[in-house]
């Protein structure tokens, strides 16, 4: 039994090469699958503003929706080549270290573009009010 242990402690977990290939596949099958979304979202949002008059409130609202779908397409490309990276990893350990840099690296993503949100939403706010 206790031999049986030290070696199962000796061998680090890793993801045959099979399994890693098909991992990674599927990720390049995703991102065209999500790009081909993307792209029928931005054409329907854009016949939508399209549609409203011009002015200052129609000016910032557009402004909301691209950056927002900025902010999707480069979250969803962060989040690809997570994927992909962790479809490489060797063992657990690897894993665990791209999990923990993708999460840090993430939040931090998502507090500036937050804050952006939140900025362009104030001129949304402000061009809503009456002019005196």
């Amino acid at each position: 039994m206790k031999a049986n242990r030290a070696v199962t402690q000796k061998q680090p977990f890793e993801l045959p090469q099979q399994l890693r290939d098909m991992a990674e596949n599927n990720v390049v099958q995703g991102r065209a699958a999500y790009a081909q979304f993307m792209d029928a979202m931005t054409q329907a949002t854009s016949m939508w503003l399209g549609a409203m008059p011009a002015n200052e409130m129609t000016s910032a609202v557009r402004q909301v929706q691209e950056r927002s779908l900025r902010f999707a397409k480069q979250n969803a490309d962060a989040y690809f080549a997570f994927v992909s990276e962790m479809a490489s990893a060797r063992d657990v350990q690897d894993a665990l270290a791209i999990q923990t840099r993708f999460t840090q690296q993430q939040m931090q993503a998502y507090a500036l573009q937050a804050q952006e949100i939140a900025r362009l939403s104030g001129n949304v706010a402000q061009n809503m009010k009456p002019q005196v």
